[in-house]
């Protein structure tokens, strides 16, 4: 069973950037793709970005395009996922969740304020 682990968020001014990391582990955690969604306070949850099991392809939500990137290394064991955000603004203020076969890491919370 594929198990997932978010890092990277905290508290950052608009126009900053920020990267956030997902490590999965167990299961065959290179086979498959993984997707960042979000949930803002009072909204439902919002797809992000998406890569392939190879990272060949990636996918990125029209609201974010251009200013988040999505990208992952498989080179070790616990395939990790990276969402770098740039230039931020306060509505990407939410709880971010990697999500990949099935399984939903516990979220990181991003808040962007001045």
């Amino acid at each position: 069973q594929v198990q997932l682990l978010e890092s990277g968020g905290g508290l950052v001014q608009p126009g900053e950037s920020l990267r956030l990391s997902c490590v999965a582990s167990g299961g065959t955690s290179s086979n498959f793709g993984m997707n960042w969604f979000r949930k803002a306070p009072g909204k439902g949850r919002e797809f992000v970005a998406a890569i392939t099991s190879n990272g060949d392809s990636t996918v990125v939500a029209d609201s974010v395009k251009g200013r988040f990137t999505i990208a992952r290394d498989n080179a070790n064991a616990n395939n990790t996922v990276y969402l770098q955000m740039s230039s931020v603004k306060p509505e990407d203020t939410a709880v971010y969740y990697c999500n990949a076969s099935g399984m939903w890491g516990q979220g990181t919370q991003v808040t962007v304020s001045s």
